[in-house]
């Protein structure tokens, strides 16, 4: 009996030394607000001017405004209801639609931005068709008909006007 309260109280002892302890804590927090802040640039937790005037680099945001691609894509399918509009993911998805409330067809259109520059192999463009014969009897597939390439000839034409413009503008 007393060997086995001797034993637990030795790995009692070890699973609590193994805690470590109490750490000290940093009571060196300087008083005044300057002295704070010159502190903490100091350590590299506040702002410095070098780190506001370019000091760090690497992150780039463009702003949505500023891609004519995307923008032109945004305007020549403004007529369509969009369901995903994702610029940091660079896909416009729009949602079902159909013209003249024709129930048993329907198009969808993706557009995926690979690049930000105006060309024409900078979007892929995915075309799809739903034809339902019932509410509960649809097919879908992906169409490579005109529209695709009327679409993304059509993008293209409206993302270099609105990059010559901006140009023209800058000067």
């Amino acid at each position: 009996m007393n060997r086995i309260i001797i034993s637990i109280s030795i790995i009692f002892l070890f699973l609590l030394n193994s805690c470590g302890g109490f750490k000290k804590v940093d009571s060196d927090v300087p008083q005044n607000a300057q002295e704070r802040a010159r502190k903490n640039v100091q350590e590299g937790r506040g702002v410095s001017i070098g780190g506001m005037l370019g000091g760090r680099k690497g992150t780039n945001y463009e702003f949505s405004s500023s891609n004519p691609m995307w923008r032109a894509s945004v305007e020549i399918l403004d007529f369509l209801p969009f369901s995903v509009v994702d610029y940091s993911g660079g896909m416009l998805i729009t949602d079902w639609y159909s013209e003249d409330n024709n129930n048993n067809s329907s198009l969808k259109i993706t557009v995926r931005f690979l690049s930000n520059e105006v060309r024409s192999d900078s979007l892929k463009i995915i075309v799809h068709e739903k034809k339902c014969v019932s509410n509960n009897n649809c097919a879908v597939k992906i169409l490579n008909t005109k529209i695709k390439e009327e679409l993304l000839t059509s993008i293209v034409k409206r993302a270099a006007t609105l990059e010559k413009e901006s140009k023209t503008k800058k000067k």
